[in-house]
């Protein structure tokens, strides 16, 4: 067969390749990140649910997750991909992951429910102490907890009283002398600005995170493949479509202290993976 014929179809497919990621979709990013360009950490198969993340004392090494199936807090290694495990509660659909005071994880199961307990735990493989707050929340389905300025603030994904309503329910939860925790005020975010595609046309928060430096709140949403970004006071001031090839399913958000922005994305039918967009000053 003439060498033409070997080579021709080698080329043909270079070149759709190269014309292919030329027009490939630029999608529109917030102020100091580029969502098209991410640093990408490939998980292995214990963290293939991965549903929330969190770091510990700005220590940008080792990020903490959780998985939406296992009572278990992960500790992944950036740096080298080590991971190690922490039991804390039994079989359930937990989705998020925070730190209280530097003091204290927090871990909040789709229902409602809360399950503290101390950070010196980790290293253990299994958490002493802790304290369940059973259906602290109200009646609702829950995937987003953040701490920030010593409170808590747990994000209702699907909750009775926003239902047909362009607004989600914040409850925040505080600490009193003793350390317990307490439901202490909630209110509503308008996202009548939001403009959601296909057939959720409801706005589904997964995840939510403080920008340390900015202040806003971001909030991404998985099954409406949307970032939200809000000010200080929980007005929207912008959102953002993500790509769905980078995105394949994110549920978990968080910050360092530099304003790096972490998306983790579970696996669904491939690998689940953290996304790291470094964060540039405008």
């Amino acid at each position: 067969m003439p060498f033409y014929k070997n080579i021709f179809p080698l080329l043909l497919l270079l070149i759709c390749a190269m014309f292919s990621c030329k027009n490939r979709v630029q999608y529109k990013s917030p102020s100091g990140y580029d969502l098209n360009k991410p640093e990408k950490f490939v998980l292995n198969n214990s963290l293939h649910e991965i549903s929330g993340i969190s770091f510990l004392n700005g220590n940008t090494n080792d990020i903490f997750a959780i998985e939406d199936e296992d009572g278990k807090l992960y500790s992944y290694t950036l740096s080298n991909g080590n991971i190690s495990k922490l039991k804390f509660g039994k079989k359930g659909d937990y989705e998020d992951v925070t730190v209280l005071d530097n003091n204290s994880f927090i871990v909040l199961r789709s229902d409602g429910s809360l399950f503290k307990f101390p950070v010196s735990a980790i290293g253990t493989e299994k958490a002493d102490s802790v304290q369940e707050y059973k259906n602290i929340l109200p009646a609702g389905e829950y995937e987003g907890l953040a701490a920030a300025d010593d409170k808590l603030f747990a994000l209702c994904k699907n909750c009775p009283g926003d239902k047909g309503k362009k607004e989600v329910s914040v409850y925040t939860v505080q600490q009193d002398s003793s350390t317990a925790l307490s439901v202490s005020n909630s209110f509503k975010i308008d996202i009548s600005m939001v403009q959601t595609k296909g057939e959720r046309e409801k706005f589904n928060p997964s995840g939510i995170a403080k920008h340390p430096l900015t202040k806003e709140w971001f909030i991404i949403s998985s099954v409406n493949k949307l970032l939200v970004v809000l000010d200080e006071q929980w007005k929207v001031k912008e959102y953002f479509s993500i790509d769905p090839s980078l995105f394949n399913q994110p549920e978990g958000i968080t910050f360092n202290n530099n304003g790096d922005l972490y998306i983790s994305n579970e696996g669904a039918a491939g690998a689940a993976t953290i996304l790291l967009f470094r964060y540039h000053k405008q």
